[in-house]
């Protein structure tokens, strides 16, 4: 996989656990209010969602008559004035979570990326090949990588408003 790819991987989640670490598990698990997600949700959903990307992948290398398709802008999904409601295989669950629990679920999906991924022979096979993604429709293999980390920003803005909400001292 493309390096800087990696970088933007290692670094965005490293943000993310820098994010959440010091919280208590009641800070982790208070909601805003009733109709938001708390910040162990936000964090169930990228474990989810990151897994759920890494079934799409795992596919899609497997499909013998996948077709190259156009690129698309997917860096429009790190914009938060526009919500787009989570896919409901992607919703988190309303269970209590502890920090440790959530970090160790989040290692879990990143090693289920990072396995796939260091099975590619030949890196060039993820442009060529796509999957449908629920908002972006046709998305090569590659560009469900990078959106990964930039779904995973886009969530890590969303936990930052969060702890203001609820009051969190950083």
């Amino acid at each position: 996989m493309n390096s800087l790819i990696n970088n933007h991987l290692y670094e965005t989640r490293n943000n993310l656990l820098e994010e959440i670490k010091l919280l208590n598990d009641t800070q982790f698990n208070a909601k805003p209010d009733a109709n938001s997600w708390s910040i162990a949700q936000v964090c169930h959903h990228l474990t989810l969602t990151e897994t759920t990307f890494v079934r799409a992948i795992t596919w899609g290398l497997k499909q013998e008559d996948s077709q190259p398709t156009e690129r698309k802008n997917i860096h429009l999904i790190a914009d938060r004035t526009k919500k787009v409601p989570a896919p409901e295989i992607v919703e988190p669950a309303e269970d209590f979570f502890t920090v440790q629990q959530i970090i160790e679920l989040l290692d879990d999906s990143r090693k289920k990326l990072t396995t796939i991924l260091d099975t590619i022979d030949d890196p060039s096979i993820l442009a060529v090949k796509s999957v449908k993604h629920p908002v972006f429709g046709d998305l090569p293999l590659d560009q469900w990588v990078e959106l990964v980390y930039i779904h995973e920003q886009r969530h890590i803005e969303q936990i930052k408003e969060i702890k203001t909400l609820i009051k969190v001292e950083n």
